[in-house]
């Protein structure tokens, strides 16, 4: 099984691909905690069939994330005041990692530790932190994103959810879409208008925190071609939020969601995605003692540019390590990341069209019929190709 851990990139590799970006080791300290991670995971997830692995970091099982809680392993760099370990970045990546190369299923908690939990220490006030991160640390809150909104595309700045002031707080109104795991969800942190119009772009978002249980909210899933329902429209009809929803100060939503999508974009898990495919591969080939040349070079190609692109996302890692927003750099990783989970499943479905004679496993099938079905949402979710390129071409001051 290919499991990560290897830092080298292949000879060849592009230089272009890695402008500054400076090649980042995970130090030799952390092996140890690697090694605890796998034990927990071979443990907890025995005999985990390939196409549950697929799922990864959208498969959602509340019950092991309150495990993982326990182990101290959710707010990793959360400051120990605030419930977390205040272990650092490189910490966190080896967790996510391990957890990502293992399929586990930790949607539920995902987007709350990764990015809900650093945006409120960040920006929100001290009474916020206080409620929430503890609660995300014992993976008792789970958090949702509400960005997306029907009619805007990935027009982010022209979303129209509206959040007006009143006597006793802000009355929310409007809607968002492809709202990942909201129905599991207890809260949302939501890019709104507290001013202006859609035609004022930018000017007047601020961000807040919306409890889903209260009246006037609306989850409804949507199924996707799996049958699985990983996004969901949410509705707010006259929700009354409380003064305090408000993060950081009013405004300044823009400013707060850019910081905020450079935790989403930089993590490991836009390399992850389709390994279980991979690994299924990989193992059938060894078993059928499959070593022509065609098929080593297919394979050697396809780990090799997983190398580089694991490279990339520790580059980033030490970015945030240093005190940076590394979101023109996260952009790079997570478009490069994203286009080569789509061809990595592209890849081994033409192989395997083209070998008749090989011996394919009932979950074999079933992984590469999910991933085949669902790899399209790869260079979605995130933000667009499109959108990540402008970003990147803003970033190197070509438009």
């Amino acid at each position: 099984m290919l499991r990560p851990g290897c830092n080298a990139v292949t000879p060849g590799t592009p230089l272009s691909m890695l402008t500054a970006l400076e090649f980042t080791q995970v130090p030799a300290d952390e092996q140890s905690f690697r090694a605890e991670i796998r034990a927990f995971l071979n443990e907890a997830l025995p005999d985990y069939p390939f196409h549950l692995r697929a799922r990864s970091w959208m498969g959602s099982d509340a019950g092991f994330s309150r495990a993982l809680a326990r182990k101290g392993w959710l707010g990793l760099t959360i400051p120990v005041q605030y419930g977390g370990s205040g272990k650092g970045f490189l910490s966190r990546f080896v967790l996510s990692e391990e957890l990502l190369a293992a399929g586990a299923p930790v949607a539920s908690h995902w987007i709350a530790d990764r990015q809900s939990a650093p945006l409120i220490l960040r920006f929100g006030t001290d009474a916020q932190r206080h409620f929430y991160i503890p609660r995300i640390c014992r993976a008792e809150a789970f958090f949702c994103i509400g960005m997306s909104e029907p009619n805007s595309g990935s027009d982010l700045a022209s979303i129209r959810t509206r959040a007006e002031r009143n006597a006793r707080g802000w009355s929310l109104n409007g809607s968002k879409i492809w709202t990942t795991n909201a129905q599991h969800c207890q809260y949302m942190i939501a890019l709104v208008r507290t001013s202006g119009e859609a035609l004022d772009r930018q000017k007047g978002l601020s961000q807040v925190i919306i409890d889903l249980g209260l009246p006037g909210v609306t989850v409804r899933p949507i199924v996707d071609m799996a049958g699985d329902a990983h996004f969901s429209e949410v509705f707010f009809d006259n929700v009354q939020l409380a003064d305090d929803a408000l993060i950081g100060a009013e405004g300044q939503g823009w400013e707060q969601v850019n910081a905020e999508l450079a935790f989403e974009r930089s993590g490991p898990e836009r390399i992850y995605s389709s390994i279980a495919l991979l690994d299924c591969w990989i193992l059938a080939l060894r078993a059928q003692q499959v070593e022509d040349p065609e098929t080593c070079a297919t394979l050697g190609a396809l780990v090799g540019e997983m190398a580089v692109l694991r490279a990339l996302s520790l580059a980033v890692t030490q970015k945030l390590v240093d005190g940076h927003s590394p979101a023109i750099e996260a952009s790079v990783v997570k478009d490069y990341g994203t286009d080569f989970e789509q061809r990595l499943v592209r890849r081994i479905g033409e192989w395997l069209g083209a070998h008749p004679d090989f011996v394919v496993s009932s979950d074999m099938l079933r992984t590469l019929g999910y991933l085949e079905q669902m790899d399209v949402t790869f260079s979605l979710r995130g933000g667009t190709r499109e959108i990540l390129r402008g970003i990147i071409a803003r970033g190197l001051g070509l438009r």
